[in-house]
């Protein structure tokens, strides 16, 4: 059985001098309307997302969301700027985004206002989160846990730009120069993953 007033201790901002006044309280409430309570504020969460992020690592602030998004039920596969749960706010290309968690292996990147998914936003999105694969399907943007993969051989496109085959199948493109990457992808089929670390933009295409 979910121990709401655990939660609100670990996540919500009480202290244990607060549990009597929460089993007061919560002993009102609907299940629905306790994880309401308990739940800190959108300002609070991408306050404290975006301290690990610059204090500690990009990995860090996404464990901490995670972890809240699994614990207080704010996952969410319909995510908008009506925010009936909280999310992350970002700031892409002087455009308003989101960032909140569809399930535990799947993240969404969703616009305020309709604005077409580009290679652009894609890569820029790559760079805010290096240890996450960033890809579109139906014009909406996901992102999940970059994978490692065994490389069978490397070779030279071009003096900017690598090319991998990966073992399980398929290949990674990678190199300095985002704009020859992507025209050189465009001789590939497959799924694309985006990826970028040190500057350096890595196309996964499977």
């Amino acid at each position: 059985m979910t121990d709401y007033i655990d939660l609100a201790l670990k996540y919500g901002g009480f202290t244990s001098l607060d549990r009597v006044y929460l089993q007061e309280l919560l002993k009102q409430l609907t299940t629905k309307q306790q994880l309401a309570f308990i739940t800190p504020p959108p300002s609070v969460i991408n306050a404290y997302f975006t301290e690990l992020y610059q204090k500690k690592s990009p990995e860090a602030a996404t464990d901490y969301f995670l972890e809240l998004s699994q614990a207080l039920g704010l996952f969410n596969d319909q995510p908008s700027f009506i925010e009936k749960k909280p999310f992350i706010r970002l700031n892409l290309s002087g455009k308003a985004y989101g960032f909140c968690y569809e399930s535990k292996e799947l993240a969404r990147i969703f616009a305020q206002e309709p604005t077409a998914v580009t290679e652009d936003v894609l890569f820029e999105i790559a760079q805010v989160f290096p240890h996450y694969w960033v890809f579109e399907q139906e014009g909406k943007i996901y992102m999940k846990p970059a994978q490692v993969k065994e490389v069978l051989q490397t070779k030279a496109l071009s003096p900017l730009t690598d090319y991998q085959d990966l073992k399980a199948g398929g290949v990674k493109l990678s190199g300095y120069n985002q704009e020859e990457l992507v025209k050189l992808a465009a001789n590939y089929s497959g799924q694309r993953y985006f990826q970028s670390e040190n500057r350096r933009a890595m196309l996964y295409i499977i």
